[in-house]
């Protein structure tokens, strides 16, 4: 469980550095884990199977992510919303794909046709469901730390996200800088669709939107948009809804407990980013009146 979560959390944690709230992972989560599906049913590829459906998810989320990301650069369009609004759009689109071009007859409900056998990622625990998708996503999380702070265009990112006139200011081209982070957000959220797919089902059956996006934000701020903290944040989060499931079924503590302690965690984190903001306004007050 706590796969997917890393995959959310990474792709959103760059977004929200750049201060850019957007929860498109929603949406790319669902449709690049249908184009990875697309290509997991047909056979000749080999042992290059699941990379070439994995990037083919990815190289979608990140055509996807990049609209969103345009529109903020060149008219200052609202990030929450054109997300949110695609989330709709790649529902639908891919509701209709999945019913009319690549649904199984013969399934006893709406599913793709079974995946080539070449396709499906193998466990790296044997008795465990933990596949070679734990791989990838730790290899997502180590070079998304690399870029964030060991690179120029991650300083440009970094900056761009803490005030983006002074950014602009010192030469930077937040512009640009908003466009390849969404990219890279894309790409990643992409390839988090495409390994839990591939990894985890042996045909496409996603009728709705997975909630990765949600899930995704509450593991990036739970920690504080640093990558290499995800791993913990996802690890916590994904225990806590396995340990809510067992206590259900052994005890008479309902599940919906989970949601509860979740609504908790979201508002005293988003209260001290709140207190956090109002302490840096009464500052700036202060310094003005001061002269």
């Amino acid at each position: 469980m706590a796969i997917p979560l890393m995959f959310a959390g990474v792709s959103l944690a760059l977004l929200f550095k750049m201060n850019m709230f957007n929860l498109g992972a929603e949406g790319i989560f669902y449709f690049s884990g249908l184009v990875a599906a697309s290509i997991a049913i047909r056979s000749g590829l080999g042992f290059l199977h699941p990379a070439v459906a994995i990037i083919a998810g990815g190289l979608v989320g990140a055509l996807i992510m990049a609209i969103p990301g345009i529109l903020k650069a060149k008219w200052n369009a609202n990030e929450l919303v054109t997300s949110l609004m695609f989330n709709s759009i790649l529902l639908g689109v891919g509701l209709y794909l999945l019913n009319y071009k690549l649904r199984d007859a013969a399934a006893f409900q709406t599913a793709s046709f079974k995946f080539n056998p070449d396709a499906v990622l193998s466990r790296i625990i044997p008795g465990t469901r933990i596949h070679s998708g734990l791989i990838i996503v730790l290899l997502c999380i180590v070079g998304a730390h690399l870029f964030m702070y060991k690179t120029k265009w991650g300083y440009e990112l970094r900056m761009t996200g803490s005030n983006r006139e002074f950014a602009e200011y010192s030469g930077i081209k937040t512009g640009r800088v908003i466009v390849y982070v969404h990219l890279l957000a894309g790409f990643i959220a992409g390839v988090g669709g495409s390994v839990e797919v591939l990894g985890m089902h042996t045909r496409f059956d996603w009728t709705s939107l997975p909630g990765y996006g949600m899930d995704g934000a509450l593991v990036a701020m739970l920690a504080k948009n640093n990558p290499l903290a995800v791993i913990g944040s996802a690890l916590f989060l994904a225990y806590i809804r396995v340990g809510a499931d067992m206590m259900s079924r052994l005890s008479d503590v309902p599940a919906e407990m989970i949601s509860i302690i979740q609504g908790v965690i979201l508002l005293l984190v988003s209260a001290e980013q709140f207190l956090k903001f109002w302490k840096n306004r009464m500052l700036l007050k202060e310094a003005q009146k001061n002269g």
